[in-house]
């Protein structure tokens, strides 16, 4: 009888991007179920970047913080030692690089590749759990109707468009690519999980980059209409659930989808416009023929093994918009000044600078475009051609 007083010691697992946007809120989630956290950030000491993860309910008993570098070799050691899963997150999200090549791909390969011999040294991890990109699946010429897992961009279309986010996709689909045959070879489980458009509220104190994205019809932010021209979207929390039930599932093993709703950005215009009768958002989106078809991401491999999605397309902008107010990074409505100019609605203090790209293009004054609607503005058409419909996703965790 004694001996089933003995509880099991709870799973501890490694989480790096820990600070950013899907990493602190799964190291919360992970927190809540009771799980020991090590959770590497590039820099512990820095109060202003990890205040959000040791304010944590259980944070003081159950999570510790670990420094750790994606340039550096055997960087993450220490943190795995000892853990019987690891999420990786950290990704470099720089998307104006002088030098892509040597500033973003490489280090994610490599950053990658390190963790892998981290997890063959540690020789306790179970699964390794990797946030790949929606920008490794479906970035080329033409949409297919639907993707599913087998599924990868074409990295020659990739390198030859260089459309906004390129970086990203190439070295997310060459770290997968590159990540699943180490882990082969070092009988490492390796789980990728491809999330689209991240949505949702946040607990960072800058603006998670996906939602710069997302929120893009009502900043009037045009760069990044190409991206959800044809979008998929996935809650932040519905997404972290899937990290937890992969790794806790016997069986989950390659590539899955996380995405559970897809929308063309006129669908998008349409919800918040409904919804947030406050902001002003267009009506028409140029180069983007109004009936374009839905590109679909299909989950069907998560949910066949039980997995199910809990949010809305409402619930994530629900809980992204009201973050973002309160917090200070989004305006409670689009206001028109005398000229007619609108006010940049995303307010970006200087605090919330270093996570936004430095693409950003100014609103389009409205009036004008109500008075001359024949003009068009340089045609979207050609900045576009094949600019992905992607999720941007991910501009994911946004740099560790």
């Amino acid at each position: 009888m004694g001996m089933e007083t003995i509880a099991p010691l709870p799973p501890k697992v490694c989480v790096t991007g820990a600070s950013g946007f899907i990493g602190s809120w799964l190291v919360r989630k992970l927190l809540e179920r009771g799980y020991i956290v090590h959770a590497t950030v590039r820099d512990p000491g820095n109060m202003k970047k990890v205040k959000h993860l040791v304010e944590l309910p259980k944070a003081d008993t159950n999570l510790t913080l670990w420094k750790a570098d994606m340039n550096l070799e055997g960087s993450y050691d220490e943190a795995i030692q000892g853990c019987e899963g690891v999420f990786h997150m950290a990704t470099p999200m720089e998307f104006e690089s002088k030098d892509p090549e040597n500033e973003v791909i490489k280090p994610t390969v490599e950053g990658m590749m390190s963790i892998i011999r981290s997890c063959a040294k540690a020789n306790t991890v179970k699964k390794l759990i990797f946030t790949s990109s929606a920008g490794s699946l479906n970035v080329e010429e033409e949409q297919k109707p639907v993707y599913d897992e087998t599924n990868w961009s074409d990295l020659d279309f990739i390198y030859s468009k260089k459309m906004t986010g390129w970086v990203y996709f190439a070295s997310k689909l060459l770290a997968e690519k590159a990540a699943m045959e180490a882990a082969k070879e070092n009988n490492i489980n390796f789980i990728s999980i491809i999330p689209t458009l991240v949505v949702g509220p946040f607990i960072t104190p800058t603006l998670p980059p996906s939602l710069i994205t997302a929120l893009s019809p009502i900043t009037g932010n045009e760069a990044h209409y190409s991206i959800i021209k044809q979008g998929q979207y996935v809650h932040v929390d519905d997404l972290c659930e899937a990290h937890i039930f992969l790794f806790e599932a016997p069986t989950a093993q390659g590539r899955y989808i996380c995405s559970s709703n897809d929308a063309t950005i006129y669908d998008l215009a349409n919800l918040i416009r409904e919804k947030w009768p406050e902001y002003h958002v267009p009506e028409e989106f140029d180069g983007i023929e109004k009936d374009i078809p839905v590109v679909s991401f299909s989950p069907k491999k998560l949910t066949g093994m039980g997995f199910s999605f809990k949010y809305s397309m409402e619930d994530m902008f629900r809980g992204a918009i009201e973050t973002c107010r309160q917090k200070g990074l989004l305006s409670y409505s689009s206001q028109i000044h005398d000229h007619g100019e609108e006010k940049d609605t995303l307010l970006n203090s200087h605090e919330n600078k270093e996570e936004l790209p430095t693409s950003k293009e100014k609103h389009s004054d409205k009036q004008e475009k109500e008075q001359l609607p024949t003009i068009k503005k340089h045609s979207a058409k050609e900045q576009e051609k094949g600019l992905l419909s992607d999720t941007a996703a991910d501009h994911i965790d946004g740099g560790i």
